[in-house]
């Protein structure tokens, strides 16, 4: 079966075609981290310097991140995360949770993210109207997009 000319309208698509690059929350997660130098990028991510430029420059493009530079000669800079890249942390910490859960068999995670109460951080997503956490069992879809249903386009 051909794939369709025009997929379903998805934010989620529109997300994963910004950050869902090889290495772009990786990026995410240093930067977040503190570790905003691009020495410090290739280092703890591992990714090919011409590669790890092409996503900082995407990211800042996007206002995801901010570059500024901390050395005229040589010129050098460094990355930080704006409202818009904080606001993808709890994406990047369910994320980690999910890993330690389902690809970690020995039980040791690589990180543990405290949160300021002292506490170990877990995340669960709630409903922001009544506090209860989220389950599959309790999501209703209402797609928004004229044409479309939950199973895919409609008939005309």
């Amino acid at each position: 079966m051909a794939a369709p000319k025009d997929p379903r309208p998805c934010s989620i698509a529109d997300a994963l075609a910004l950050v869902g690059e090889k290495y772009s929350l990786l990026v995410l997660r240093e930067v977040c981290l503190g570790n905003g130098r691009f020495d410090q990028l290739v280092r703890n991510i591992g990714a090919p310097r011409d590669v790890l430029a092409t996503r900082l420059r995407r990211l800042v493009d996007a206002g995801i991140l901010t570059k500024r530079a901390y050395s005229e000669r040589p010129q050098r800079f460094e990355y930080r995360p704006t409202e818009a890249g904080l606001e993808l942390e709890p994406v990047l910490m369910s994320l980690m949770a999910w890993g330690d859960r389902h690809l970690r068999q020995d039980g040791d995670r690589p990180m543990v993210i405290e949160h300021s109460c002292g506490n170990e951080l877990l995340a669960v997503v709630t409903c922001e109207a009544c506090g209860d956490p989220v389950r599959h069992q309790d999501l209703r879809a209402h797609p928004q997009v004229p044409g479309w249903t939950v199973a895919g386009p409609s008939a005309t």
